[in-house]
């Protein structure tokens, strides 16, 4: 499994990921990055529930500090993760800590993470 292999689901599943953003509504000026799967760092890992190989990508912003990360596995079955980390857009009720995508093959599911913004 390389990166490679993976470019198709891999873009798809940042493609994903940004919709789930915009969706959130957030202007572009506000947003520091968005996942690119040819931006990850790329390594390789055993998986320790199924056994198979995972292909591992890790997203880092122009400071070297992680950002989010995209896991595939030889199963088919994936999850990624990437950081948003600001006041909801539209609901100041609510903070947005990240988006996350998650699936199988080609049927890939998403949503945002909230937290309650600080004191609501």
């Amino acid at each position: 499994m390389t990166p490679t292999d993976c470019k198709p689901l891999g873009d798809a599943i940042c493609a994903r990921l940004i919709a789930e953003i915009h969706k959130l509504g957030f202007p572009p000026e506000n947003l520091q990055g968005l996942p690119a799967f040819d931006q990850a760092v790329f390594s390789t890992a055993k998986d320790t529930y199924s056994g198979w190989d995972s292909l591992i990508g890790i997203w880092r912003n122009q400071h070297g500090y992680r950002t989010g990360e995209i896991k595939l596995h030889g199963d088919g079955s994936f999850y990624a993760e990437y950081d948003v980390a600001l006041q909801h857009p539209t609901n100041a009720r609510w903070f947005v800590e990240a988006v996350v995508a998650w699936g199988r093959d080609d049927v890939i599911k998403s949503e945002a993470k909230l937290l309650p913004a600080l004191g609501q």
